[in-house]
């Protein structure tokens, strides 16, 4: 297999790329740089330059957004939707859509009901 080369705002795109591609799963900077034939120092760094967070930011913000579309469109219950996404354990679920969304999974389910369930059509989220 033949290594790739990046610019540096291509690498950035190729590891969200990796990123969403396997948000729900657990894998680690190094496997990641793996992939994409980098080193995870200066996949980090690049990653940080180029969008602003960290790729474990980054990974959790993508399943937020997963899990906020599945709390809008299923009745499933806030544990099996946090698994889905690739949370081992609800509290940890919660506590990272907490930090990310700006409220817990239960307040993002009654603020974005779809339309015609009381809940308008506002943009998904807590974050104002």
């Amino acid at each position: 297999m033949k290594e790739k080369q990046y610019a540096g705002e291509d690498l950035a795109r190729a590891a969200q790329d990796y990123i969403e591609a396997h948000s729900a799963e657990r894998f680690s900077l190094q496997e990641m740089a793996g992939a994409l034939f980098v080193n995870g120092s200066y996949l980090l760094r690049v990653f940080k330059r180029y969008t602003g967070m960290t790729p474990l930011s980054y990974h959790h913000r993508v399943r937020c957004r997963k899990a906020g579309e599945l709390l809008v469109r299923t009745d499933r219950s806030i544990s099996e939707i946090g698994e889905a996404v690739g949370f081992v354990s609800s509290s940890h679920f919660s506590h990272i859509f907490r930090k990310t969304e700006g409220c817990t999974p239960s307040e993002y389910r009654s603020q974005n009901k779809p339309a015609g369930q009381d809940g308008g059509e506002e943009e998904n989220s807590c974050l104002k």
